[in-house]
């Protein structure tokens, strides 16, 4: 993957990659931004709906390369255009979500209330520009953040890795100064770093049960995946701690903690994050939510098994 800094860098890599013809797949926000990108497809919307992935394939009808710019659903819009049509991806993630530096998108079929997805993408180049990040609203900072501390978290499930730490060390250090001040260059700077370990470290290692309890409750109530994973990282850390203790334990040392859970649930409270009625989550459906959580793939490769009865549980933790 070639990764480069500075929003200049996507002219060269379009020369680079010899794309001429680039369609940007991206959000009402950046329709206007100053790219060098005449074509655009700008109707991204929240958790790539399965028809706007549509119409944004159906933009790509002529183009040579794209170029993805915004957060997650931008970026998996992108990909999954990536996979349908063999496009070549330069990605300019805006957020901290990670998944530039994976294959496989996720979708929402808003009929079925469900997450899809799919995989094949063609991403080549990753563009890191932390000014486009300034403007990122705190709750999508902390929340995007989150879900890159999860990546970590969860990659150090299956061994050491220097990329999941390195990732968890920076986001911790760095979010509650984002938090205070999100025009403070430096630390977003150094949180975006931080998103950039965790997806490396994703691309690696998968997802486990913590996605798969905030998959579950954005496919079924749209709430962001940001906003879910802040909520479930803690509950999901806890649940797994008495199996894979060693990674808790590394996890902790990256925070510079001896409470991990404490102190994931400390950082998630930055975005206001505090419990899962306030976004609207009815109590009576989480059995059923705790069922379709434990039959995702996340859950099914979690490190210790989690029945519905022992998600629903975790849910309940935090409704």
């Amino acid at each position: 993957m070639i990764v480069r800094w500075g929003v200049a860098a996507v002219t060269a890599l379009l020369g680079e990659l010899a794309i001429e013809r680039p369609l940007l797949v991206t959000s009402a926000r950046f329709a206007e931004v100053d790219f060098p990108v005449e074509r655009r497809f700008a109707g991204v919307r929240r958790h790539a709906p399965v028809d706007t992935v549509d119409a944004a394939i159906g933009a790509a009808v002529g183009a040579d390369g794209l170029v993805g710019l915004g957060g997650g659903s931008a970026i998996d819009t992108a990909k999954a255009v990536s996979a349908a049509t063999r496009l070549a991806l330069i990605a300019v993630p805006t957020t901290y979500a990670g998944s530039e530096w994976t294959t496989y998108f996720g979708m929402r079929d808003e009929a079925r209330r469900a997450k899809t997805g799919g995989g094949g993408a063609r991403t080549v180049a990753v563009v890191y520009e932390p000014q486009l990040t300034l403007d990122l609203p705190r709750d999508e900072s902390v929340g995007t953040a989150m879900n890159a501390l999860a990546h970590c978290a969860e990659a150090l499930y299956a061994g050491p890795s220097d990329d999941a730490s390195a990732g968890a060390s920076l986001i911790s250090g760095a979010l509650p100064a984002v938090a205070a001040d999100g025009y403070d260059v430096a630390a977003r700077t150094r949180l975006l770093e931080g998103a950039m370990h965790a997806g490396r470290a994703l691309s690696e290692r998968g997802l486990f049960l913590a996605h798969a309890m905030a998959q579950a409750l954005g496919g079924r109530y749209g709430v962001s995946h940001g906003a879910a994973n802040a909520l479930c990282l803690a509950p999901a850390l806890r649940f797994n701690a008495e199996v894979v203790p060693e990674a808790v334990a590394d996890l902790g040392r990256a925070l510079d903690t001896t409470d991990v859970v404490a102190r994931v649930e400390e950082l998630a409270r930055l975005g206001g994050f505090g419990r899962l009625r306030d976004l609207g989550v009815p109590e009576a459906e989480l059995p059923a939510l705790a069922a379709e959580t434990a039959e995702r793939p996340g859950a099914r490769a979690n490190p210790r098994a989690a029945a519905p009865s022992d998600v629903e549980e975790l849910f309940r933790s935090i409704w």
